[in-house]
């Protein structure tokens, strides 16, 4: 039995007589409920609104008649001794009539002396909070290898029944493919092995390319978490000595190579500074350092206006990123989602339950998950956040210095094709004073454009006069970013 399969086995003999799974992976947890009752050796009625009740381990049994009702069926459910287990199939989406609530409320509490077990499958967490009070939730894993090669076997020889296929694959790149198959469900995995091979037939090493940019499309389409591109070189982003010194220094660690015991791998930093001075770059940085795929949560997408849903994809999201680790996880501008959480706020607790779900995910996973958060406005933080211990250290990105102006310059022209020699860096590195990374290579884009509009070379001069039209945000919000600077010096490591 799988570990999913056991741990469910587990609560059924504990009575609890309640159990709450909310998954898109139905069959699989329906899969789980018949295992389950069949090692303990009891019966299995299964309810849904297009059935009604009929028995849930054999399927050739008809349905029990006028059943369909929510009502109605739970009510059958309840009168019966026969069936030490029942299953329910989107109850949740029926539990607003104020009937059918009574009635499950009745039949939890009948179990509950019977020695008896519900177990309700939804697709939504909706459920009332009289009813979560009572149930005992149950969350799917993701598959690990193991499971992921059978699953692969399995769907490769029920295609093979229907069509030969040609199966070429090496043991070693087999084991690439399922570390590239991991974080996705059972039913995204059949569905991407499926395209594999529907066109030509064969299972090889080049199936990979496929199977990469359906994973992406995937996590995409969860709403949370995306794939961001890392430079493939760290002399690709200017600065940020002290960040490049302390990520050398972990390097071994994070790579789980760690020679010394006691040493631990390093578990997440947050990056406070100036919008725009390079944040989002650092994120970039410690990807490329160590190797390790970026995967941004958008917490823009964090909220949904259905009970319960942002609660359920933030642990998602999280039980995602633990099943692809290693990889690095970057949470950009972290105070736009949590910053209610430090507050009294309007939402009804939402952001207190998520910050406090991301905290003990913080605290508790053991998974090579590397945290990356990045933050503009350290007031709006949550002080909880900020407590020695939540993060492995606390960078300050503050905007750059001189000679880090003059390598950003230099990046970002000979990224344009232009040689950094043909232009004065000397007096575009004073003409720069107090503008972020990203405000440089804006000012040099603009001066490209207007070079073009001439039907000129590039020159300093147009590098200059873009500087100097578009004063930079620390004169802007010069007073913001003093005090943003005040606060960080002797609380931040600075990341240059």
């Amino acid at each position: 039995m799988s570990d999913d399969g056991e741990r469910l086995e587990q609560l059924v003999r504990g009575w609890n007589s309640c159990i709450s799974i909310t998954t898109y992976e139905e069959e699989y947890a329906l899969g789980l409920v018949r295992d389950t009752a069949l090692a303990i050796g009891c019966d299995l009625k299964l309810w849904s609104v297009t059935e009604g009740v009929r028995d849930g381990l054999f399927s050739d049994a008809g349905p029990v008649k006028d059943t369909e009702n929510p009502a109605a069926g739970l009510y059958y459910l309840w009168r019966q001794d026969d069936a030490g287990m029942c299953v329910t199939l989107d109850l949740a989406d029926h539990l607003g009539d104020a009937r059918t609530l009574r009635v499950l409320r009745s039949l939890i509490q009948g179990f509950s002396k019977d020695e008896r077990c519900l177990v309700m499958i939804d697709h939504t967490e909706a459920v009332p909070t009289v009813i979560q009070a009572h149930a005992t939730q149950f969350e799917l894993s993701l598959p690990g290898e193991k499971e992921l090669e059978a699953i692969l076997r399995r769907t490769l020889q029920r295609h093979n029944r229907e069509e030969h296929i040609d199966v070429h694959i090496r043991r070693r790149e087999l084991g690439v493919i399922l570390r590239n198959l991991r974080g996705l469900t059972r039913r995204e995995v059949e569905q991407i092995l499926a395209e594999a091979v529907a066109d030509d037939r064969r299972f090889d090493a080049e199936d990979l390319n496929l199977i990469l940019a359906r994973k992406r499309q995937a996590i995409r389409s969860h709403g949370l978490l995306e794939y961001v591109e890392a430079p493939v070189d760290l002399a690709e982003i200017g600065g940020l000595r002290r960040l490049k010194q302390w990520l050398a220094q972990r390097e071994h660690a994070m790579m789980g190579t760690v020679p010394e015991p006691g040493i631990t791998a390093p578990r997440g930093v947050l990056m406070l500074g100036v919008q725009g001075a390079g944040k989002s770059m650092c994120a970039k940085a410690i990807a490329t350092a160590w190797q390790r795929p970026l995967l941004r949560m958008d917490v823009g997408a964090l909220y949904d206006r259905y009970v319960g849903e942002s609660e359920r994809r933030l642990r998602d999201a999280l039980r995602q990123a633990d099943a692809m680790a290693p990889i690095i996880l970057w949470i950009d501008e972290i105070e736009k989602a949590f910053a209610s959480a430090a507050s009294r706020s309007t939402d009804g607790g939402l952001s207190q339950r998520m910050f406090g779900s991301l905290l003990t995910w913080m605290q508790e996973h053991r998974d090579p998950v590397f945290l990356v958060a990045t933050a503009n406005d350290i007031e709006a933080l949550p002080p909880e956040l900020l407590r020695k211990g939540r993060f492995d250290e606390i960078f300050f990105v503050d905007l750059p210095a001189e000679e880090t102006r003059r390598q950003i310059l230099a990046i970002h022209l000979q990224k344009r094709k232009r040689d950094p020699e043909a232009f004065d860096l000397d007096a575009l590195v004073k003409a720069s004073e107090g503008y972020s990374g990203a405000e440089i290579e804006q000012a040099i884009l603009t001066a490209l454009h207007e070079a073009y509009a001439e039907k000129t070379e590039l020159t300093t001069q147009h590098v200059a006069d873009a500087l100097d039209r578009s004063p930079p945000l620390s004169v802007i919000m010069a007073e913001r970013v003093a005090a943003l600077r005040r606060w960080a010096e002797g609380r931040c490591v600075p990341a240059d």
